[in-house]
């Protein structure tokens, strides 16, 4: 047996082949696999309890989570697993275990349970790690997968729900941003957003993966500090939701939260029009998606929904895409916006 980190321990249940995980007292039979990417792999499982008061309380689990809300009905949960390779990436899953526990919010997706477990890799091989975090799960898919199937479909969001999904994102940002220091997520965008469709409202928005979110502010002093940050933006910030700042970083700057703003207004264009207001530039000739960004060449479609959107959006995201980030609106600004938008076109 490995050794657990923090007292917490994880492990197959061999006698099922595998098909269920302990996530510390708590036992999860996994029923499918939701998606992939890089070294991690999301499953949707369902929570096996032992008895039937317990499972009508929330089984184990309700013991550990704090707000009852999080709770699954019908005791199916997210669980990630993450194969970890080095020492580097044991860090960074940690770091996201300790970020993900600073948040509470109904618009930032909750970590419910975690465990990091030792393992062998095969009989003489050396010991790896694998972490598993427990997450409620959201089976309508992310914004990025809404956006996807309605653009095949010819379909848009109607400007009320538009605003209601920024709404939450924006709600779920001031948190982060309110804190003390505050964080910024540094990766907003519509694969990080998941949607739940609720009838007869706008669809539920909840921001999720933390494990680029770092404390906001950053003095940046030299040429190396800037390489650095930059450096470490191109490999946490997705390239066409990136602000300027962190593309081109001056050797004097201060970085903020604001740079959450810059990829809250491409969320926002993605929510209308199904990608970032600049990714038009990877599929030109020559075209460069870094300049088109740090001078805010923003293209707005010639066709499709576009005309069913009030001019006072377009303008909404121009305000956020300032290159300038000291002239940037903050999120008390953006919040204070979009409410008299919602006034003015929902009835």
């Amino acid at each position: 047996m490995g050794c657990s980190f923090s007292g917490l321990n994880a492990l197959y249940d061999a006698v099922n082949g595998g098909g269920d995980v302990w996530i510390n007292e708590n036992r999860f039979r996994v029923v499918r696999q939701l998606g992939e990417g890089g070294f991690a792999f999301v499953f949707l499982v369902k929570e096996i309890v032992a008895d039937a008061p317990s499972a009508a309380s929330g089984g184990g689990l309700a013991k550990k989570v704090k707000d009852p809300a999080h709770l699954s009905a019908d005791g199916t949960y997210a669980m990630k697993k993450v194969l970890i390779q080095n020492k580097e990436q044991l860090e960074l899953v940690r770091e996201e275990i300790r970020v993900s526990s600073l948040f509470n919010h109904p618009n930032l997706l909750p970590l419910l349970d975690h465990a990091i477990i030792s393992v062998k890799d095969g009989q003489e091989g050396a010991w790896k790690h694998e972490a598993f975090l427990l997450f409620p799960v959201h089976l309508d898919g992310t914004l990025l997968d809404n956006a996807t199937s309605m653009k095949a479909k010819k379909e848009a969001f109607s400007t009320t729900d538009v605003l209601h999904i920024f709404r939450q994102l924006c709600d779920g940002l001031k948190h982060m941003h309110s804190l003390e220091p505050p964080y910024a997520h540094n990766d907003v965008k519509p694969g990080n957003v998941l949607l739940t469709r609720r009838k007869g409202q706008p669809p539920l928005a909840i921001l999720m993966d933390f494990g680029s979110a770092r404390p906001s502010r950053k003095q940046i002093r030299s040429r190396q500090e800037a390489l650095q940050l930059q450096e470490w933006t191109s490999e946490h910030c997705s390239a066409p939701f990136r602000a300027p700042e962190l593309w081109d970083c001056p050797s004097h700057a201060d970085i903020d939260e604001r740079t959450d703003i810059w990829s809250l207004g491409c969320t926002l264009y993605a929510i209308m029009y199904g990608v970032s207001p600049f990714e038009y530039a990877l599929g030109e000739s020559g075209g460069s998606l870094q300049l088109a960004i740090v001078n805010a060449q923003i293209k707005w479609p010639n066709a499709g929904p576009k005309a069913s959107y009030p001019e006072a959006l377009h303008q909404f995201v121009t305000w956020m895409l300032q290159p300038q980030a000291a002239v940037r609106p903050r999120i008390d600004d953006i919040i204070i916006h979009v409410d008299k938008l919602i006034a003015k076109f929902t009835k």
